[in-house]
């Protein structure tokens, strides 16, 4: 059976594309993985005692949308942490927000806009599930750049009158992957307007809400609710997987007004892929526990001050203010990081793999994105490493 034609220019996922790159070589010292996202934190001490309480559970089929438990839970921690008093018939559980993220363009995209192929707005760098996304409903994608003459968020607003127009969804996160940028309160309620003048929706991936240096970012819903906007132009993404350092988990929510909910529920019935009761009941126990999640950011916080002391005199550099990555800028990513591996078994992600070609630009093609999620021990021997090999400066 052929693969669909819409699909045909959609590159490699980052990661096979990055062992092309380097497994052919060498590490030139003992490797350090700073790659993927996924954090290594403790888990919370609550997981095992939750699960081993809730094992039967696992004999019986779970509620698709979550149990009321849960929902609770969740609309619990949304009013605490934003200030939204949020139905619990406006939030879904998801098995990993990236369920969500893809299922909402299939849920909410419609066939036309405006008398044409509708537009899926998302930010160049960014993550990959956006684009295939919007490629899965006969969207046409349109990749902004998010760069630092934009503070690393896209600037919407800029594209011409005749895009927004047939734009239907747009993509966003913040904490920006990778940069580490937050939507301020200002962007929001800008993007906001922007999506009722051209009558779009907003998909807002919040998943690195928690992990952030001084100030908690807000929230699209709490800038929605401020400014009285209508509900159904806004979906709000949150995950266990970084907030509570539980990517196999696979725990996150969506929420949103209650149009969109409805049709996400109605998709959910038919191809949704429910959480197991056990692993709800965990989920429950995170979103209503606030003390891990301080102890975790702590730990990044030490991360953060561990980066701006190696990096910064680099020109270029830019601490992040959310997140868990640096965005290093070089002269070439694919480059610097098969030195970076060769030379000292450090392995980092060129930018450009989190990228698309726009009128043969790449926006990541100058940086590598560097995980912070190790222990700090291990961290610090990363960072300076590379910072000797690539900068000529370890300290």
């Amino acid at each position: 059976m052929a693969f669909p034609e819409r699909f045909s220019n959609l590159p490699d996922y980052a990661f096979p594309r990055l062992r092309k790159l380097l497994d052919a070589h060498p590490p030139g010292g003992d490797p350090i993985a700073m790659t993927i996202g996924e954090p290594r934190h403790p888990k919370p001490a609550f997981v095992g005692p939750v699960l081993a309480a809730h094992l039967d559970g696992f004999g019986v089929y779970p509620p698709n949308d979550g149990t009321p438990e849960l929902l609770t839970a969740i609309s619990g921690w949304l009013q605490r942490r934003y200030g939204v008093a949020m139905p619990e018939d406006h939030i879904m559980a998801l098995n990993g927000t990236r369920e969500g993220l893809f299922n909402a363009a299939v849920a909410l995209c419609p066939e036309t806009k405006a008398g044409a192929r509708p537009v899926v707005l998302m930010p160049n760098p960014f993550y990959q599930v956006y684009a295939v996304a919007a490629l899965a409903v006969a969207a046409d994608p349109v990749y902004v750049p998010a760069i630092a003459a934009t503070r690393h968020l896209p600037d919407f607003a800029a594209l011409p009158a005749e895009v927004l127009d047939r734009t239907a969804l747009c993509y966003i996160c913040s904490p920006a992957n990778p940069q580490g940028a937050v939507a301020s309160t200002e962007y929001w309620a800008d993007l906001l307007a922007l999506a009722e003048k051209h009558d779009f929706r907003i998909l807002a991936d919040e998943c690195y809400a928690e992990v952030y240096r001084d100030t908690a970012p807000p929230g699209i819903l709490e800038v929605a609710t401020r400014i009285g906007a209508d509900p159904d132009r806004v979906l709000s993404f949150h995950s266990l997987s970084k907030r509570s350092n539980l990517p196999g988990l696979r725990s996150g929510f969506v929420a949103g007004g209650p149009q969109v909910m409805a049709r996400l529920r109605q998709l959910r019935a038919f191809a949704g892929a429910p959480l197991p009761l056990p692993l709800q009941k965990v989920a429950e126990a995170a979103w209503q526990d606030e003390a891990h999640v301080t102890a975790s950011r702590a730990m990044y916080g030490e991360k953060f001050a561990l980066a701006d002391r190696i990096f910064g005199g680099m020109q270029g550099y830019q601490a992040p203010e959310g997140g868990f990555f640096l965005w290093l800028p070089v002269a070439d990513g694919e480059a610097a990081a098969l030195r970076l591996w060769q030379e000292t078994g450090v392995r980092v992600l060129p930018g450009a793999y989190l990228s698309r070609d726009v009128q043969g630009e790449n926006p990541g093609k100058g940086y590598i994105r560097v995980a912070l999620v190790a222990p700090i021990e291990e961290t610090q021997r990363g960072l300076e490493r590379l910072c000797d090999c690539l900068f000529g400066q370890g300290r």
